[in-house]
């Protein structure tokens, strides 16, 4: 189901697991992932496939959107920097293999590219666009727009959540862009494919 992207994304020597639904992606993250210290970026797509709960069962877990407040947000962002797994999910994979990630604090984005001992990527098939162009594409004029929404945010995407205006406001959330186009030297990085839609 997903034969095009894994093999571009195994040549740029990333592993790849490839699951037909969430749940059974969920099954094998919690056998994968067990005794560690765990930290999620902020995702809808893990929020949905309800890791958080199960693999805190088992796990030390730290997820910023569980602060009740700005303040508490943001020191469990930093207490993320030490864990020793990190997961996340992204905005755009195109079957070419480039991964692309939009990002408002960048704390997500930077425990993607380093500091842990490994990480996973999570991406349902939605998220999946032919080429870099309309992976692209779709980071910017759909999955921001709809986060930006969901949080409540005062930018004019957020209003319609259409498409991306490239705006100046203060509550911005797409402040950084950051491509992987291969394996970062020296990471541990495993991308798990779900065919089902999942997240924004």
């Amino acid at each position: 189901m997903f034969e095009t992207v894994t093999k571009n994304l195994e040549k740029h020597n990333f592993t790849v697991s490839c699951f037909a639904t969430a749940k059974e992606a969920s099954s094998y993250l919690n056998k994968e992932i067990d005794g560690q210290s765990v930290a999620f970026g902020g995702s809808v797509t893990l929020d949905e496939m309800g890791l958080y709960d199960s693999l805190g069962s088992h796990n030390s877990v730290v997820w910023h959107v569980k602060g009740n407040t700005p303040e508490e947000q943001g020191i469990l962002r930093k207490k993320a920097m030490d864990t020793s797994v990190y997961i996340s999910s992204v905005n755009g994979l195109a079957e070419t293999g480039e991964i692309i990630n939009i990002d408002g604090s960048c704390n997500r984005v930077s425990s993607v590219f380093f500091g842990h001992e490994r990480v996973y990527l999570v991406v349902g098939k939605n998220k999946i666009r032919p080429d870099y162009d309309s992976a692209l594409d779709r980071a910017r004029n759909i999955a921001s727009p709809l986060n930006a929404k969901r949080l409540g945010r005062k930018t004019p995407c957020a209003e319609k959540a259409d498409h991306c205006y490239d705006c100046s406001s203060p509550e911005r959330i797409c402040c950084g862009l950051t491509v992987l186009w291969c394996k970062p030297l020296g990471a541990e990085m495993e991308i798990v494919l779900i065919d089902e839609d999942l997240g924004y």
